[in-house]
């Protein structure tokens, strides 16, 4: 059962949390720290072992990328299909086992196995003047990706808080002393501020966050719920939106991160064009290593109709 807290404001102070109910999440955290000092092929080995253990034991997070799976790939067979779900859940493990290296350890002893590709297209985008949104999506390289971004490029990032609090306090220290500022997932005020900067941010929308304020666009050919937010900040500032993505390299081991060039004629005034463009941009990047994608997010359930029962329910 998942654990409820008080909703608490953003507290990074460590000596907040020397209650012995905060105790566990320590032992955690340490945990973490141990695991970020073994080497990296080792740590894949435990990701690998991790995300195993999920596929059989996280039932429901297996059915919602079952369903996933089976909507954004009809082409593959079942089997192929169930294939992609098990190496999903250990891509996603072993991006567990990395949030240790992004919060704990210094990325740049890892630029010697990381390639950049494209980026001139944000130093164009940049040049420009007018800030930069960079398009991301939820790559199972999320935490660790970002940090090795920032040893390339200079970048802001809005996140959305961790339910645990000292958990979020971990995570936003760690991501400060990567990154220039840290803006709340509902800060759109700081977020012009440092696009009027001619600051980078780092800006993700392929979740579904609701009803509220979207259109229904395709992604993998599924209309799903994507949010209008990105044409106005885009309209009001005039920033750049340039996509960009970061995949693991196995044979390596290595990491490869790539920008592409701003999206044209962006905003178009049409919410749903726009929608249409950025999912298809995040589906071409998803596809590059489909296993290295967040499936077990719901992301289609939010439907058109509200009477639809939706794909997630259990028959």
């Amino acid at each position: 059962m998942k654990k409820k807290y008080r909703k608490m404001p953003r507290n990074t102070d460590y000596s907040a949390y020397r209650h012995p109910r905060w105790w566990l999440t320590w032992l955690g955290i340490s945990l973490m720290w141990c695991v970020s000092r073994l080497p990296l092929r080792f740590q894949w080995w435990l990701g690998k072992l991790a995300g195993l253990l999920a596929f059989r034991l996280a039932r429901s997070r297996r059915h919602i990328a079952e369903v996933n799976i089976r909507l954004c790939f009809p082409e593959l067979t079942a089997a192929q299909q169930s294939a992609l779900v098990r190496s999903a859940f250990i891509a996603n493990g072993i991006g567990l086992l990395e949030l240790g290296i992004a919060w704990f350890r210094d990325p740049a002893k890892l630029t010697g196995i990381t390639q950049v590709h494209g980026l001139e297209h944000f130093e164009h985008a940049l040049a420009q003047g007018k800030g930069v949104l960079l398009l991301g999506g939820h790559y199972s390289t999320l935490d660790l990706g970002g940090s090795l971004v920032t040893e390339f490029i200079e970048a802001d990032v809005m996140q959305r808080d961790h339910n645990n609090p000292l958990m979020n306090a971990v995570m936003t220290r760690a991501r400060e002393r990567r990154y220039g500022t840290v803006l709340g997932a509902r800060d759109l005020r700081g977020l012009f501020r440092s696009l009027k900067k001619n600051r980078a941010v780092w800006y993700a929308t392929d979740q579904d966050y609701g009803r509220k304020d979207i259109v229904f666009a395709p992604f993998f050919g599924i209309p799903a719920g994507t949010i209008t937010a990105t044409s106005r900040i885009a309209e009001r500032s005039g920033c750049k939106v340039v996509p960009f993505s970061h995949f693991r390299r196995e044979e390596g081991p290595g990491y490869d991160i790539y920008f592409h060039p701003a999206l044209e004629n962006f905003p178009s005034g049409d919410d749903l064009t726009d929608a249409t463009l950025i999912n298809q941009t995040i589906e071409r990047e998803v596809r590059r290593a489909p296993d290295q994608y967040l499936w077990m997010h719901r992301r289609f359930k939010t439907r058109p109709d509200e009477n639809d029962p939706g794909f997630y329910k259990r028959r």
